[in-house]
């Protein structure tokens, strides 16, 4: 299973977001031990910095983005992804870029705590509860 992991999953885990760390936590779990094959967007690893950066130095950015890698795949943004996003024509910009970026990487689901964003997104949605609850 290709999962596309959204940057709430990632937070989650990494800022200890409680009661949210724990599914999220068990989702990364599914991607390190390889019973599904997780997929970060760069645009979410970006996202991550951008939250984190008044807890991050240039070193633990490295350092994040080097645990990332050991788990996940980055899939990278690509012009392409940036013109479907707009013909989508989302409210949210960066959510349509996601949802894009899911679809070029056959994505079979994208894991979220913000389902409904992604209603009119081509690979559905689930939060990590609903995913685990199916698998």
């Amino acid at each position: 299973m290709r999962l596309l992991i959204d940057a709430n999953i990632l937070l989650d885990v990494l800022q200890k977001r409680e009661p949210h760390d724990r599914d999220s936590a068990l989702i990364w779990k599914l991607c390190e031990t390889e019973q599904a094959e997780g997929y970060v967007s760069v645009l979410s690893f970006a996202d991550l910095v951008y939250v984190m950066r008044k807890e991050l130095d240039p070193q633990a950015i490295e350092d994040v983005q080097h645990k990332l890698a050991l788990i996940f795949r980055f899939a990278d943004l690509t012009a392409s992804d940036i013109t479907h996003a707009g013909e989508m024509k989302w409210e949210d910009f960066e959510d349509a870029v996601q949802a894009a970026t899911a679809e070029r990487i056959h994505a079979d689901h994208i894991i979220t705590r913000n389902v409904r964003d992604f209603k009119r997104s081509k690979v559905v949605a689930f939060t990590p509860a609903e995913y685990l609850a199916r698998i």
